[in-house]
C-alpha cells in the first residue's frame, strides 16, 4: 500500500522546516549545513552594512546642518576664503603651517567645521540651492534614520520627492523675489535659482516667470492635497441668504417653541432624565467641537504568526540518533497602520414630528348660504428632512472631547518574538518517537508549532495505529519529556494529525500592549472586542463579547484570573466610548476592581442613591442583578415599540432620528455585568442571585447586556446546570482536578495546563488554547487616572429604581406604621381571609421572595395580627373575620 496519500504537507502560510525529498547519508547533511553557513553569514553581513550606512547618513546630517547654519553667519568670510583658494578645492591640500604664515595672506576660515564645512556649504548653499539646501539635511537624516533603526519617523520616498521638489520651487522663486532688489546672486537662492530666473526672463519676462510660479504652486497643491478652489465671495453670500431664510422661517414657527428644545444637556440634570432634542437655528453648530480619539501608534515590532517545524522521523533509529538540520523561513514582515482617528460630528435630535398646520383663507359668508370650512392640511417633518437638516444623532456629543487611553500608558514585557530553541526540539523530538516506539507506534511525519509558553507536536501515525492506543500514552510521554504537564489532541479537529502540546523551557510573556497595538485590534469591526492573548501558533486572539453572548470563567487561585478580568475590561476601555458601554462591577472581595472606581462618571452605572458604583455587599448585588432584570424588560419594551428585534438595529434607527423621544425612546449603551467571585455569592444569597443570573443570561443578549462571570471554585453547586445551559463561551485557567475540569469545559485538559495566564477558551465547538495577555497592577491604575482626569457625565449611569425584597425578615419588636411594607394591608386581609398565619402563603398568593414575605409577618405580629413563631406550626390569627381587621387598620390610618 502506498503512503503517498498520507503524506503530511503544510499549508504555505506557515513557517514550516521541510525535509528532504531524497534520503541522503548523515554526513551528508552535516556537509549541507557548512555550504549553508556562508548565506546566513552573508546576510547578517548586509544588515550590518545597512546600519553602519544609515549611522553615517545621519553623521552626515548633523554636520551638514552645523556647517549650514554656520555659513548663514560666516558666509563672507569663508567666501573670501574660498576664492583666494582657486575655487576653495585647492585649500584641502593647504597645511595649517601655511595658512599661519605671515608672508601668505590668506584669510581664516569661520565656519565651525572648518575648510571642508565652508567648502561643502558654500557648494550646497552659494553655488547650487540657496538656503532651500536645508533640506537635504531632512532627506539624509530621514534616510539613516530608517536603515538604523527600522522605523520611519517620516515617509521615505514622500519626504525625498516632496524635498527635492521644494528645494527647486524655493530656490527659483527665492530667485525671482530677489532680482528686484539685485542683479547678482545671493546665498538666498543659490547660483541656481539665480541662473534659472534669468534664463526665464530672458525668454518669457517677469510677468510670465511669476505666472509659471504661481501655476506650479497651484499645481503641487492639488496633487498633494487636492485643493477644491472656490471663490469665497459667493460662497459667504450663498451663506447669508440661507441664513435669512432660517430666520424667517423661525419667526413663523413661534408657536411651536414649546415643543422644541436645545441639544446640550445641562450639567445639573441627572443624566437618566436627559432627552436629545434639537433647536433648529444652523448656527448651534458652532458651538460644539469634534471630539477626537487620542492617536494610537501601532506597534511596529513585527511578530511571525506561528512557526511551524516539520521533523522527518523515518531516518530516526534506536542505536543510531543524529541531530537533523532544519531551514527557516522567515515571513515578510506587513507594516501597520500607525494612526486610527475617529472623529465625532455635531448632530440633534427631535422630541416628536412636528406638526405644521397652512395658514386657511376664510371664505365670505353669503347670505342664506351654508358656510363651508375646508379640511386642515397638515405637513409631517419626517426623520430623513432631519437628518438632512441636523445630520444623524451623535450619542458621544455630551463628551465630545473624550480621548482614548494612550498606547504609553502600557508596559511591554519581553520582546514579543519567538526564540527556537534546536536543541529542545531535538530532544523532545526524539523522546516523543521513542517512547512511542517503545509501544510498536510507528510515525510518518511530525510538525512543531512554536507558541509564547507551549509547542504544539503534530504527528501523523502509519495506517493501522489506533488512535486510542496513543491518547492513553500521555502519562508516559509526559514522564519522557520530564514536562509539567502535556495535553494529548487525538485527533486535532479539522486536520489529520494528533496533537502533543509540550510546555517551553524558556516561555514567552504576552503583554497586553503587544496585543492593543496590533492593527488586528485597531481595525476590528467587533461590537465588544476583548484582546484575551495569543494562541498555540502566536496569533492574536480578539474574541466579540457580543456574539458570545456571555462569558464564565473559572480557574484556581494564582492562576491568572484576575489578569484575565482586567485584560478583558482593559480591551474595552481603549476600544469604546463612554457613550456606548457601561459595566457594573461585582466585587465580593472587595479589592480586585477597586482601581476602576475613578472611572464612575465615565463608564460605570449603579442604582439610585448608592454612594459607591462597584458593588461589595450581598445584598446590593441582589437589588442590582433585579435593577438588571427591570431594565431588560424595559429594553425589550423599547425595542418593541420601535419595531426592531436587537439593540444594534434599535441604535441605529435611533441614530438616524426614527425614533421619537418623546415616547421614552433613548440612545441604549451596552452593559457589560462583571462578577469577580460568583461562588462568594452563591454561598451567601444563593437561588436570590441564581434566578436573576439566569433571567439575564438567557434574555439580556438581544438588548446588549452581557455577562462576565467568574469564581475559582467551578463546582457543580457554584457553577448549576441553569447557568451552565445559558454560558455557551468558557474561559478555564488552570484547575486542580480533572473533575473541575470537565465542570466548567465539560471535557478534560484544565487540570493539564501550566498556570501563569495559560487558558482554554471553549466557545461550544472547539477548545483553543491561548497564552492570557498580561496587564500590571500599575498600568489599570494609569489607565483610570488617564480616563478619570476627563470631564465626564454628572454622575455614573443610574439603572431602573428596585423595590427592596431582599430585607434580613427581622421586624421590629416596635412597629412602625410609616414605615410598613406596600403588601401590608393585603398580606393581612390574606390572613384573616384565610386564617392561616404563613409566610408560605404569602410567598404563593402574592408571589414574593422569602425574605420580603417574612418581613411582612414580622410586621403583622408586630401589629398584633398574627401571633408569635410556633415552629413548625401556622401562628394564630388574632381577628377572625374581615370586618374587625378593617376597623383596626383604619385606626392604624389614623395614627
Amino acid at each position: 500500500m502506498s503512503n503517498k496519500g498520507n503524506t503530511f504537507r503544510p499549508s504555505s502560510a506557515n513557517t514550516s522546516f521541510k525535509r528532504s525529498q531524497k534520503k541522503e547519508a548523515p554526513n551528508n547533511k552535516k556537509v549541507e549545513n557548512k555550504e549553508e553557513a556562508p548565506a546566513r553569514d552573508l546576510s547578517e553581513l548586509q544588515q550590518k552594512l545597512i546600519k553602519i550606512l544609515g549611522a553615517f547618513l545621519i553623521l552626515c546630517a548633523i554636520l551638514l546642518g552645523i556647517a549650514f547654519v554656520s555659513y548663514l553667519f560666516t558666509w563672507s568670510e569663508d567666501q573670501s576664503y574660498i576664492a583666494t583658494n582657486n575655487g576653495g578645492w585647492g585649500v584641502v591640500m593647504n597645511t595649517a603651517e601655511e595658512i599661519d604664515n605671515p608672508d601668505i595672506e590668506l584669510p581664516v576660515v569661520q565656519n565651525r567645521l572648518g575648510k571642508y564645512g565652508a567648502l561643502f556649504a558654500n557648494q550646497f548653499i552659494y553655488n547650487w540651492f540657496g538656503i532651500a539646501s536645508f533640506l537635504f539635511v531632512l532627506v539624509f537624516f530621514v534616510i539613516g534614520y530608517k536603515l538604523l533603526y527600522k522605523k520611519s519617523i517620516l515617509p521615505v520616498y514622500r519626504t525625498i520627492i516632496y524635498s527635492f521638489i521644494a528645494i527647486v520651487f524655493i530656490s527659483v522663486t527665492l530667485g525671482f523675489l530677489h532680482s528686484f532688489i539685485t542683479k547678482v546672486p545671493h546665498i538666498l537662492e543659490g547660483k541656481f535659482g539665480f541662473w534659472t530666473n534669468k534664463l526665464l526672463e530672458a525668454q518669457i519676462g517677469t510677468v510670465g516667470v511669476a505666472g509659471i510660479l504661481i501655476f506650479a504652486y497651484l499645481t503641487t497643491l492639488i496633487l498633494v492635497y487636492n485643493l477644491d478652489l472656490k471663490f469665497s465671495i459667493f460662497d459667504s453670500r450663498k451663506k447669508q441668504e440661507e441664513e435669512d431664510e432660517n430666520f424667517d422661517t423661525e419667526e413663523e414657527e413661534t408657536n411651536y417653541t414649546n415643543s422644541i428644545r436645545t441639544a446640550e444637556p445641562s450639567v445639573s440634570e441627572p443624566l437618566i432624565n436627559r432627552r436629545e432634542t434639537y433647536t433648529p437655528a444652523p448656527s448651534l453648530n458652532d458651538k460644539f467641537q469634534s471630539s477626537r480619539n487620542a492617536d494610537i501608534q501601532l506597534n511596529e515590532e513585527f511578530t511571525p504568526p506561528h512557526k511551524e517545524i516539520i521533523l522527518p522521523v523515518s531516518e530516526i533509529k534506536p542505536e543510531n540518533k543524529v541531530l537533523i538540520p532544519f531551514e527557516i523561513e522567515e515571513p515578510t514582515p506587513t507594516e501597520e497602520d500607525t494612526n486610527i482617528i475617529n472623529e465625532n460630528t455635531v448632530s440633534f435630535t427631535v422630541d416628536e414630528p412636528l406638526q405644521i398646520d397652512p395658514i386657511v383663507e376664510e371664505k365670505p359668508v353669503q347670505s342664506h348660504e351654508l358656510e363651508v370650512e375646508s379640511p386642515k392640511e397638515e405637513k409631517t417633518i419626517t426623520a430623513n428632512d432631519l437628518v438632512a437638516q441636523f445630520g444623524q444623532y451623535d450619542p458621544k456629543l455630551d463628551l465630545s472631547g473624550y480621548q482614548h487611553p494612550t498606547l504609553d500608558l502600557l508596559k511591554d514585557y519581553g520582546t514579543g518574538k519567538i526564540t527556537i530553541n534546536q536543541q529542545e526540539l531535538e530532544a523532545n523530538k526524539n523522546r516523543i518517537v521513542d517512547t512511542l516506539r517503545n509501544y510498536n507506534i510507528e510515525i510518518e511525519h511530525i510538525k512543531a508549532t512554536i507558541g509564547p509558553t507551549v509547542t504544539l507536536y503534530e504527528i501523523i501515525p502509519k495506517p493501522g495505529v489506533r488512535i486510542s492506543k496513543i491518547k492513553n500514552l500521555e502519562d508516559d510521554i509526559a514522564l519522557s519529556l520530564a514536562a509539567l504537564g502535556i495535553r494529548i489532541i487525538a485527533p486535532m479537529p479539522g486536520k489529520g494529525t494528533i496533537g502533543i502540546e509540550v510546555p517551553n523551557s524558556n516561555p514567552e510573556m504576552v503583554s497586553m500592549k503587544s496585543i492593543i497595538a496590533t492593527e488586528k485590534f485597531q481595525k476590528t469591526d467587533m461590537d465588544l472586542p476583548i484582546a484575551l492573548g495569543k494562541t498555540i501558533s502566536n496569533e492574536v486572539y480578539i474574541a466579540d463579547l457580543a456574539k458570545m453572548p456571555h462569558l464564565l470563567v473559572a480557574g484556581a487561585t494564582g492562576q491568572g484570573k484576575s489578569v484575565g478580568i482586567n485584560a478583558i475590561l482593559t480591551s474595552l476601555l481603549y476600544k469604546k466610548h463612554p457613550a456606548e458601554l457601561k459595566f457594573v462591577l461585582v466585587d465580593p472581595k472587595k479589592v480586585e476592581l477597586s482601581l476602576f472606581k475613578k472611572i464612575e462618571r465615565h463608564f460605570l452605572a449603579k442604582l439610585p442613591g448608592e454612594e459607591d458604583a462597584i458593588i461589595t455587599d450581598t445584598k446590593k448585588v441582589i437589588n442590582t442583578l433585579n435593577s438588571l432584570c427591570i431594565e431588560m424588560d424595559q429594553r425589550y419594551d423599547l425595542l418593541k415599540n420601535g419595531q426592531v428585534r436587537n439593540l444594534k438595529e434599535y441604535n441605529a434607527k435611533f441614530v438616524n432620528r426614527r425614533l421619537n423621544p418623546e415616547e421614552g425612546h433613548r440612545f441604549l449603551p451596552f452593559i457589560v455585568l462583571i462578577v469577580d467571585e460568583f461562588a462568594d455569592l452563591m454561598m451567601t444569597a444563593g437561588k436570590e442571585v441564581e434566578t436573576p443570573i439566569a433571567r439575564l443570561a438567557q434574555l439580556a443578549r438581544a438588548v446588549g447586556i452581557h455577562l462576565v462571570i467568574a469564581t475559582q471554585r467551578p463546582s457543580v453547586n457554584i457553577i448549576t446546570g441553569t447557568i451552565k445551559a445559558n454560558f455557551p463561551a468558557r474561559l478555564a485557567f488552570r484547575v486542580l482536578s480533572k473533575v473541575d475540569s470537565r465542570t466548567i469545559l465539560d471535557s478534560g485538559g484544565a487540570d493539564q495546563l501550566i498556570g501563569r495566564g495559560d487558558m482554554l477558551l471553549s466557545t461550544g465547538s472547539d477548545l483553543i488554547r491561548i497564552q492570557c495577555a498580561f496587564v500590571d497592577t500599575p498600568e489599570v491604575e494609569m489607565i483610570s487616572d488617564f480616563i478619570g482626569g476627563q470631564r465626564g457625565y454628572p454622575s455614573a449611569f443610574m439603572l431602573p429604581e428596585y423595590v427592596d425584597e431582599s430585607g434580613d425578615g427581622s421586624g421590629s419588636t416596635d412597629f412602625d406604621f410609616s414605615d410598613r411594607d406596600q403588601l401590608f394591608e393585603e398580606a393581612a386581609r390574606l390572613i384573616v381571609m384565610h386564617q392561616q398565619g404563613s409566610t408560605s402563603l404569602i410567598q404563593r398568593k402574592l408571589k414574593l421572595g422569602y425574605n420580603r414575605a417574612g418581613r411582612i409577618i414580622d410586621q403583622l405580629e408586630s401589629a398584633g395580627i398574627v401571633g408569635p413563631f410556633e415552629g413548625s406550626k401556622a401562628r394564630e390569627v388574632l381577628y377572625p373575620d374581615e370586618y374587625s381587621l378593617e376597623q383596626f387598620l383604619e385606626t392604624l390610618r389614623k395614627d
